[in-house]
């Protein structure tokens, strides 16, 4: 999975971490998942709209791998149209693990422009867009989701799985890079925070 212009998918929230602090430490860029309210951000790409492309579901086919028309399985990424900002896939296909903790009223409580909730528990863990399993409404852009145990339900190991949600073939990630790169010092502190290291 993820091989071949496919998404990866399948992999818990803190494996999606631990690749972001490896790929930092071998680029010497900083790489991480991205907040909600970035996420939604780039999904919206400056619209207002219950999806990138306006509230016209009946467009949506030619935006987003979903349900009515994925064939029960996700497809190479970019294969349908970007949003405004020319980003594939923030509809359907798979996916995105975001840095926050799942919180019904996270939105409801906070009035920062780029609110975060730390995660302090391992599940729920937030991810948004909808995947190629999901109707239409999970894929608008302000739609949210929250992991939960049974994304590891037929995992044979005991204890189960760090790194493999064999039960979320759907869920994937999308990395950010800061334009403003955090220091050395300041990178170690977020991955202590986020990985509890």
């Amino acid at each position: 999975m993820g091989k071949d212009g496919f998404p990866a998918v399948s992999m818990s929230a803190y494996s999606a971490l631990v690749y972001c602090k490896w790929l930092s430490t071998v680029t010497g860029k900083f790489y991480r998942l991205p907040t909600e309210a970035e996420w939604e951000y780039a999904a919206r790409a400056g619209t207002e709209g219950a999806y990138s492309f306006g509230d016209d579901v009946s467009e949506i086919d030619e935006y987003a791998v979903y349900y009515k028309n994925s064939e029960n399985k996700y497809a190479k990424v970019g294969s349908k149209k970007p949003n405004p900002w020319g980003l594939y896939d923030m509809h359907g296909n798979a996916a995105e693990w975001t840095l926050d903790e799942y919180k019904e009223d996270a939105y409801a409580t906070t009035e920062s422009k780029n609110p975060w909730v730390t995660p302090t528990v391992i599940h729920p863990r937030s991810f948004r867009g909808g995947s190629w399993d999901d109707d239409a409404d999970k894929l608008r852009s302000a739609a949210r989701t929250g992991s939960s145990l049974k994304q590891q339900k037929r995992d044979p190991q005991i204890p189960k799985s760090f790194w493999w949600f064999t039960d979320s073939n759907y869920v994937g990630f999308r990395l950010v890079s800061p334009k403003v790169q955090p220091s050395a010092e300041e990178q170690k502190k977020f991955w202590q925070n986020v990985l509890d290291e």
